[in-house]
Formats: structure tokens, sequence, C-alpha cells
């Protein structure tokens, strides 16, 4: 039995290496995922874009995994799932098991398929990549796994230790909240999350249209985390609504920091200030949270005809098609650098310009010009060439001195970074931040200067993925959970 799992036993290895050898497996094309033509689906902001593998193409592509003897797959992913189990489950058809396998390390595993930059985790460590080949789709099984779990009905819950009655507070319902709740549900804790807004989730449902993740896949994975035991108290502000001091006199014994990073960045120049230039978190929080796409709403957000979005994330990404799927007739993003230096998925890259986004590269704005009420319609763009590396490893942008372009424009959404929420740091005392606001922490156990506190996600790194801040509160639960016990 190796010592990467329990339930990977010399005999299933035979069994398996029998049934195909290795040159056989290397053979198969990887999968590729069934998608919504681009033609139907920039029109439609609540179908998903990626339609998931079929059990067969899941089988199919489960087969391409070697079994590794030293899977260096796991130490790719930051919540260290069991890889080579959960996809040698997929290829025996036990589909139900891989789920249970993806569960013991992750509740959030029908997010984590979708979303979670695969590339450049748990697939760029695959050993196909020294190959020339393609890596396992990683990614594409544990969205069928979690998936078929849903839709069969059959939701596991992973085990549970006995209650130890201890009450940890948890501010914030984002991935690293749920990741850390969930972990410390398990070890039998009474887990309260505190979210300001009506909705669970966090980014998960205020910064990720529908058509990259659906809400009915959050709220599933919320509730699984209700049927662990943790509870969620929407509507609340913590350090407003409730004080540290309020939590500790109602019993809790420790308090984890979840809440994202949800200020906004600006550039601060000329007619940022203007009707119809504002950040990618309102635009997104507006349509995905308030619904403001309905026209009916109670804040209906406008519809440009000519938007531009400011950035090369993830985010930035989003912001562009959604503004295409809201009837931007030409939707672009404009970038400081090529698009090889964005840090953007390819895959949404690749999806944006099948549905019609314009990308306009080494550009960046100068001056936003509006109209005599006040309106944005005009943009100044400073043309940008590539000069020295700088300490991201990447060239930095550089004016072309004398080049500008003018470009007209109905509607801007700035996409250029957010940084961490000041309230907690303001509000409680101790709490040591750097210069950009981001909580210090031990990057070990994720305590916070306050032994009783811990943080992780978007308030430790400033901006990340889902699953770094997800691999934070792992590692936040491991410390309190060790912290508390010392206490006692």
């Amino acid at each position: 039995m190796d010592k990467y799992s329990e339930e990977r036993t010399q005999s299933w290895r035979v069994e398996l290496r029998n049934s195909m050898k290795p040159k056989e497996r290397m053979k198969i094309p990887r999968a590729k995922m069934p998608e919504l033509l681009p033609e139907y689906r920039c029109h439609t902001m609540k179908e998903e874009v990626n339609l998931g593998l079929t059990p067969q193409m899941a089988m199919t592509e489960a087969k391409r995994c070697l079994d590794c003897a030293k899977p260096t797959c796991i130490e790719g992913c930051p919540v260290n799932i069991d890889i080579p189990t959960f996809i040698k489950n997929i290829e025996r058809g036990n589909f139900l098991e891989a789920a249970k396998t993806l569960k013991k390390s992750s509740m959030l595993p029908a997010v984590c398929g979708r979303v979670c930059p695969q590339e450049k985790q748990c697939e760029a460590q695959c050993i196909y990549l020294k190959t020339n080949k393609e890596a396992i789709a990683i990614g594409y099984l544990e969205r069928f796994a979690a998936d078929y779990e849903r839709e069969s009905g059959n939701m596991s819950i992973p085990e549970k230790a006995p209650a130890n009655h201890i009450k940890v507070a948890v501010v914030g319902s984002g991935p690293a909240s749920l990741s850390f709740a969930g972990d410390m549900a398990k070890m039998g804790y009474e887990v309260v999350v505190f979210e300001a807004l009506h909705e669970i989730g966090g980014v998960l449902k205020y910064g990720i249209p529908e058509f990259r993740l659906p809400n009915y896949v959050v709220d599933v994975e919320v509730q699984n985390l209700k049927t662990l035991g943790v509870q969620f108290v929407t509507n609340c502000i913590v350090g407003k609504t409730l004080t540290l001091k309020d939590l500790e006199d109602e019993g809790y014994k420790g308090l984890f920091i979840g809440s994202g990073a949800g200020l906004p960045r600006f550039m601060n120049i000329k007619g940022e200030n203007l009707v119809g230039v504002m950040s990618a978190n309102e635009y997104l929080t507006r349509v995905n949270l308030m619904d403001a796409a309905d026209p009916e709403a109670e804040t209906p957000i406008f519809r440009g005809k000519k938007v531009a979005v400011i950035g090369g994330g993830n985010t930035a990404i989003d912001a562009v098609r959604t503004a295409r799927r809201l009837g931007a007739e030409k939707a672009m993003i404009i970038y400081r650098r090529t698009e090889q230096e964005m840090p953007a998925r390819i895959e949404e890259v690749k999806h944006a310009k099948e549905e019609g986004i314009e990308f306009m590269m080494l550009r960046n704005p100068k001056e936003y010009i509006g109209d005599e009420k006040g309106r944005v319609i005009q943009m100044l763009l400073q043309v940008m060439k590539l000069g020295e590396v700088d300490d991201s490893g990447r060239q930095t942008p550089v004016p072309v001195i004398g080049e500008t372009e003018l470009i007209d424009v109905d509607e801007v959404i700035i996409s250029i970074g957010v940084s961490p929420n000041p309230l907690i740091p303001q509000s409680v005392k101790g709490l040591e931040v750097t210069k950009r606001g981001k909580l210090v922490v031990n990057n070990e156990t994720m305590q916070a200067t306050i032994p009783n506190i811990f943080a992780g996600g978007d308030i430790v790194r400033g901006s990340a993925t889902v699953i770094l801040a997800m691999g934070d509160g792992r590692r936040a639960a491991k410390g309190m959970d060790r912290w508390l016990k010392n206490q006692q």
C-alpha cells in the first residue's frame, strides 16, 4: 500500500495495469469538453457554456491516467485532493466513490471543477507534459464526478468527529471561508458563518457569472455544508452588526476572517467619475446578485452598445462576456500587455474570442471623455510596448511616446485589481496589516497577530484563485484546531 492513499492497494494497481498497458493509455486523446455554440450562448446569461463530460467520455479520459508511483498532480493541488484515486474510481465506473474521494479534501468539487485554473496547478504537474502530450483533464473529471453525484440524488457527507461543543465564527462565505468551515465541522466544531450579503457564496455568487458557474451548483455545495452542521447567518456585518467582543461574549473561541477583497482599484485618470464608468465588482455584483440584467429589476443596469473592459484577468473576461450577453454590439478588452501575459485562463479567452470579443492589446486608458450630460462617450488610449522584465517575471509595459488612439465607448468597466476589505482590520485593534491592507498571518497556520484569529483568501493574498483561497481555509482549520487544543 503506497503512502498517498489507503484506497490504492497493490491489487487494484495490478488490476488496472493488466486491463490496459501504459502505452495503450498514452495513445488515448484528451477529452474535448462539449460546449454551447457561440452564436447561441452569447445571448443567454443563465445557460452554462461548458456542458460536462458524458459517463463514457469520463471513463475514457480516466483511462489515460497512468497511476504514477509518485503522483505529482497531488502536489500541484492546493487542497491536496487524492487525484489518482478519484480518477481510477471513474475508470472503474464507481462515480459515487470518486465523488466521496473528492469530498475528503474539498467540499466544493463541482465549483472547483469549473473555475479552478487546473492548467496551472494539478494538470501542470502531470507526467504527460514531459512527453509533449496533453495533461489528464483533471478538472473535467472533477466536475463530472461532482455533477454525477448531485444529479443522482445520492449526496455523500464526509465522516464527522464527535461534537466537541467549541464554537468558532467565520466572517464571509467565500471559498476560503467555506473550505475552513467544512474542515472545522468535520473535526467536531460548532461553526457559524456570518455573511454581509443576502446570499451565501461570496465571490462564487457575486463575482462569477452563471454561464461559467451556475448558482444552483453553489447552492448545492452550501447545502452539503449545512448538512454537515455548518450554520449560516446572512445580512450580518462583522465589525458593524456584530463586534469581535460580541462574538467572544457569545462564546466563540476562534474567528476565521475570509471577507475577501471587495475594494476595487481605479487608475485615477481624468474622466473616471463620468457616468458609465464603473468597477467590475459593481458591474458583476449588480448583474449576478441583484438581477440587474432584468429591465424590470429595481436597479436595472445600463446596457452599453460599445463596452470597454480594462484588464486582462478572469474578472475582466467575465465582465466583457457579460456585456456581450447584455447586448453590446462591440465588446472590447483593453490590456496594457500582450495576450501571452494575460492572467486570465486560456479557456476563458478562447470562449471570449468565439463570442466576438475584441482584444486590444498594448493599450492603456489615458483619459475618459464625456458629453454635456456627464456620460462617457470616448476613451483616449495610450499605445504601449513591453520593456524590461519586472519583479513578476513579466516585461513592464511602457508608453510609446506620442502614440495615442481615440475610440468611441458608452460604457467602461475597470478590472485592474482589488484591495482587501478594510472593515475588519479597522474595527479590530491589534491586527497587523501590510501597506496594501492585507492581513499579516503565519503562512503555515494562517494565524493572525491576535492569537484566536485566523484568516485566508483574498484578505491575505490581495487577489487569488478560488482553489488557493480554499487551500488557505484548509491550512487555517488545521492551525486553529491545533491552537484551540493547546488552550485546553
